[in-house]
């Protein structure tokens, strides 16, 4: 009875252990499934036919894109350094180069040649129209002065002077003196020694 529990306890621990190591196996071969072997390759696109690249030599870190080969067309954009855009013509002198720009009219915008590089040939364009200069509204003169009003002319204001400043003297009074010329200075120095003879006066008489 011992020994068939005993065998059937070594059976139980045989197969839990074949089946722990089956676990394990089945683990490692999804975790390495899970792991690419190769590299994936990316897809990089680059435009077809003649680009132009910006400089990076420039002393900015951008350049304007404008709507017309001058500076005086508008700016309708920015390209940054090292940013590659396909190139659709040129100007006849080669100063301008027109490229593909989305987001505008045309999808077409033009750089100054000297702050790109270009690779490949590019076809010369007709340039679009030159901007007509926007003009500020003018007053017909004439038709002005029928709408201004006479002003009456207007007094200028008078200054007038204030009144001089009035200011008073003061003079030294003389002391006052009783009649008979003598000084009021002595009589109460006077008045002072009687009052002391009188309190010693008293203090002697006292004792």
């Amino acid at each position: 009875m011992i020994k068939r529990r005993i065998g059937i306890l070594l059976i139980t621990a045989i197969c839990v252990s074949l089946l722990w190591e089956v676990s394990l196996s089945v683990t490692n071969l999804q975790v390495h499934a899970q792991i690419p072997t190769v590299g994936i390759p990316t897809v990089t696109g680059s435009p077809q036919g003649p680009v132009v690249t910006v400089r990076r030599d420039t002393d900015q870190d951008s350049i304007n894109v404008r709507s017309g080969p001058s500076a005086k067309y508008d700016i309708i954009g920015v390209l940054i350094v090292g940013q590659i855009v396909p190139a659709k013509g040129r100007t006849p002198g080669g100063d301008w180069i027109q490229i593909f720009y989305p987001g505008v009219p045309d999808s077409s915008g033009w750089v100054y040649s000297p702050l790109v590089s270009v690779s490949g040939s590019i076809p010369i364009v007709e340039p679009p129209p030159t901007p007509t200069p926007r003009t500020t509204p003018t007053v017909d003169p004439t038709l002005a002065a029928q709408f201004i009003l006479e002003i009456p002319p207007t007094r200028l204001p008078t200054f007038t002077a204030p009144p001089q400043l009035v200011i008073p003297t003061f003079t030294n009074q003389a002391p006052q003196n009783i009649p008979g010329g003598v000084p009021m200075g002595i009589i109460i120095i006077g008045m002072a020694v009687l009052g002391v003879f009188g309190i010693m006066i008293s203090f002697l008489r006292g004792r």
